[in-house]
């Protein structure tokens, strides 16, 4: 008879039908047993064919069987036949009454059934469970309580840029940017001793990771805690939210920014000078207000058609922006109107100078992609503290010295002072 490589408790079962085939296979996946040999009288039984296709001595009559495995002393027969008599010849070949029968072997039988129903339906959740995971479109971390990675689904690996392989065992904080990447190590330690959470159990959080690369981008990180086995574990969804950001900084650039010419809007030119006059009081400078609107665009518009316009516009713009210190602000407040705030001035002079360079520069012929055209500038000033400390008032009074500019004969400038004291003497 051939014996089985594989060690553990013989075991000789009696009824190769249902229960028989199913109590195979069962101990087929169990070192723990060795089937030494099957029974049935039907040739063509399921477990007869399932056993000779492994390799396990198969028998027509129960009674060869028993005598074929005397040589196994410790074996255990299950008689899951309708013969009552197995036990009978058990006894007669062992010595003693090693067999299971009767309503013993059909509540195995049963118990067998229900625990292959078991393993096939959770074979079946893990397999749903392991799908979900790999498909996700979030990335999906699991870490041990060292820190160590020890899982690591395809949406991080597209995240991160790792393969699953290459980062497995590794510490999380390989994830990380400095000083978070020094300090992680020494946060989860302070968890486990002291249950105090700062990111564990709170969704969304934004943070920034670090790609294989060394790129940083922003990331929206969720950390939940398992416990398995005495042992606790912390599993992290992750998202990149590069895109999202971006959007994010678009929306509120364009809620601050002129859409054409990119400088800044009403609202932002406002904004900015309600922080400069602050700063002026507390360090006791000036601060210029300059009003702007252009000579001649409504022809450019009405001639050459809004699409020159347009890029007439965006010409004035870049050479505005040219012109001022870093430190001062040039926005777009309406169709061809301009506005500047000119931080720390010295005097009336050198406002009037920066007035001067503007004016000129815009005097300078544009080149709208084949035509050319001219402008000019009317510009109205206002000085901080000396002619308003409202912020309002001060534009205001700058559009007042423009509308003179122009009624002076454009392309030049006035200050709001001067139109006052002219005024005064008339």
């Amino acid at each position: 008879m051939a014996i089985q490589r594989n060690q553990g408790y013989p075991v000789l079962i009696i009824g190769a039908g249902r229960g028989g085939s199913a109590l195979l296979e069962m101990f087929m996946e169990d070192n723990l047993v060795r089937v030494v040999g099957i029974a049935d009288t039907d040739p063509n039984a399921h477990g007869i064919r399932l056993a000779k296709n492994l390799g396990i001595p198969t028998y027509s009559d129960a009674a060869d069987a028993l005598q074929a495995c005397k040589n196994y002393p410790d074996c255990i027969v299950y008689n899951l036949s309708h013969d009552d008599s197995i036990a009978d010849k058990t006894s007669k070949v062992f010595g003693d009454k090693r067999v299971a029968s009767g309503l013993e072997v059909k509540l195995f039988w049963q118990m067998v059934t229900n625990l292959k129903q078991i393993k096939v339906e959770l074979e079946k959740s893990q397999n749903q469970l392991q799908a979900i995971i790999h498909n996700a479109m979030d990335g999906i971390i699991t870490i041990n309580e060292a820190g160590e990675i020890l899982g690591f689904n395809p949406a991080a690996e597209q995240i991160f840029g790792y393969k699953q392989q290459d980062i497995l065992g590794k510490n999380v904080n390989i994830l990380m940017p400095e000083p978070t990447r020094g300090e992680h190590d020494g946060y989860i330690e302070r968890y486990i001793n002291t249950g105090e959470a700062k990111i564990i159990g709170v969704g969304g959080r934004e943070v920034v990771a670090v790609r294989k690369n060394g790129e940083q981008f922003p990331m929206e990180v969720s950390i939940s805690e398992m416990v398995l086995g005495g042992m606790k574990y912390f599993v992290g969804i992750v998202r990149d939210i590069t895109e999202r950001k971006q959007a994010e900084q678009k929306i509120a650039h364009l809620a601050h920014y002129d859409y054409l010419t990119d400088l800044p809007n009403r609202a932002m030119f406002l904004n900015t000078l309600e922080h400069a006059l602050l700063l002026a009081r507390r360090n006791h400078y000036k601060v210029a207000v300059l009003f702007l609107d252009l000579d001649g665009f409504k022809q450019v518009n009405d001639t050459l058609g809004h699409d020159a316009g347009d890029s007439l516009l965006q010409g004035v713009a870049k050479r505005l922006k040219e012109i001022i210190r870093a430190s001062d602000t040039v926005a777009r407040v309406g169709g061809d109107e301009f506005t500047f705030v000119l931080n720390s001035v010295e005097s009336g002079e050198s406002v009037a100078l920066v007035a001067g360079k503007i004016i000129a520069s815009l005097s300078e012929p544009f080149d709208l992609n084949g035509p050319q055209c001219h402008v000019g500038a009317s510009i109205g000033i206002s000085i901080f503290p000396d002619d308003s400390g409202d912020i309002g008032t001060l534009v205001k009074q700058a559009d007042e010295a423009m509308y003179l500019a122009k009624q002076s004969g454009k392309n030049t400038y006035k200050f709001y002072a001067g139109m006052v004291r002219a005024q005064g003497n008339t």
